[in-house]
């Protein structure tokens, strides 16, 4: 007979999501998609799904995903134009976990080399960085959050005889800004830098920005070495995951036999979650390429109707070119806290997420006109 929670845990359950859907209702200041519907999969959520170890290698632990990750990692070295045959990845907790994968790899292809990153770079990783005791050094930034690439050049320059681990932005945290990898290959040529790497995090911006071949492209045959994605971001999850690719023949330095699972020991952690491949998997393949890429566009068309309404308020907003981040000066902590806002620096931001509706938007318009007409009252 399954036991039930006692009336106070299942009181304070009852409350917590009670809660948890109220608050689901006002959030719009962080880069997480909101229309996601797996039902279908929840069956498989009475299994312990366990995805230890390399995905490409079979393993004793036969209750996994491994086989479904494969396809969700084939799609996104075909979108991101990995080098036939020469491509390796698996799918991980987060961004977070992706940047730390490229840096490891850049760290044994390179002890000595120094990684460059802007001061607008995720704040993981500044603690990745420390993790693997790596030596960096922070490159500014313009006014609109991408790279000072005069700056880089000169900061390589006084360090042209160590090896180069980039780390670039493809869509920042604040302000969705992306670095051109274009013109960081440019620098490395115009200072005969022979030694170097490219790692693109591309948590939020990376999958629409390839499936729409915005510019600056930043895939791999424009340069990059290594890329990390966020899945619960643009795609969507109830669980946060991610996924990082890498050219193979750089990760081929790293791993080890592990007899007790019977397998290859190359990713970061031991087990891994074999829930979240099956969650990217069914939208990769219920939406497809064009699905995605109308999810993109609607989040495009969602961010120009943000900018109109705020405008039309006196309000100075603006966003980067084909972003779906849209920048203005930060409103009351009332405000930012009751819609989740995110700020830095006197600024705020909406980010216009699939599932982000004109309607949340309209409700958010109307706080703030509210807020704005009693400041012009007093």
């Amino acid at each position: 007979m399954k036991k039930l929670l006692n009336s106070v845990d299942g009181d304070r359950l009852n409350d917590y999501t009670e809660k948890a859907f109220e608050r689901y209702k006002y959030f719009i200041g962080y880069p997480i998609a909101q229309d996601f519907d797996y039902s279908e999969l929840y069956p498989l959520l009475k299994l312990p799904l366990n995805n230890v170890g390399d995905p490409f290698i079979e393993s004793t632990y036969d209750l996994n995903s491994r086989s479904i990750e494969l396809e969700v990692l084939q799609f996104f070295a075909a979108l991101f134009k990995a080098p036939e045959n020469n491509w390796w990845g698996y799918i991980t907790n987060g961004g977070s976990e992706g940047n730390l994968y490229g840096l490891y790899v850049a760290r044994e292809l390179y002890p000595n080399g120094i990684v460059y990153y802007s001061e607008a770079m995720h704040y993981s990783v500044q603690k990745n960085i420390q993790l693997l005791n790596l030596r960096s050094i922070i490159i500014r930034t313009d006014e609109t959050g991408e790279i000072d690439y005069n700056d880089l050049r000169q900061m390589v320059q006084m360090h042209r005889e160590q090896p180069v681990i980039i780390l670039a932005n493809i869509g920042t945290t604040m302000t969705e800004a992306k670095d051109d990898i274009t013109k960081i290959k440019a620098i490395f040529r115009e200072l005969a830098i022979r030694n170097h790497y490219i790692h693109c995090d591309a948590a939020l911006a990376g999958t629409y920005s390839a499936l729409l071949d915005l510019k600056p492209g930043f895939d791999f045959t424009y340069g990059a070495d290594s890329i990390a994605i966020s899945g619960h971001k643009f795609i969507g999850s109830p669980i946060p995951c991610g996924l990082v690719l890498v050219r193979k023949n750089y990760k081929e330095r790293i791993g080890k036999v592990i007899p007790y699972i019977g397998t290859m020991d190359t990713t970061i952690t031991g087990s891994r979650n074999g829930h979240s491949p099956l969650f990217m998997w069914y939208a990769v393949k219920k939406l497809g390429v064009e699905g995605l890429k109308k999810r993109a566009l609607d989040c495009l068309e969602t961010a120009d109707y943000t900018i109109r309404h705020l405008e039309a308020l006196g309000v100075n907003a603006w966003r980067n070119p084909s972003a779906i981040t849209v920048s203005f000066p930060e409103p009351s902590s009332a405000l930012r806290q009751k819609w989740q806002i995110a700020t830095e620096n006197g600024y705020s931001h909406i980010i216009c997420m699939p599932g982000i509706s004109h309607q949340l938007i309209d409700a958010f318009i109307e706080d703030l006109k509210e807020e704005l007409f009693l400041v012009e009252t007093l």
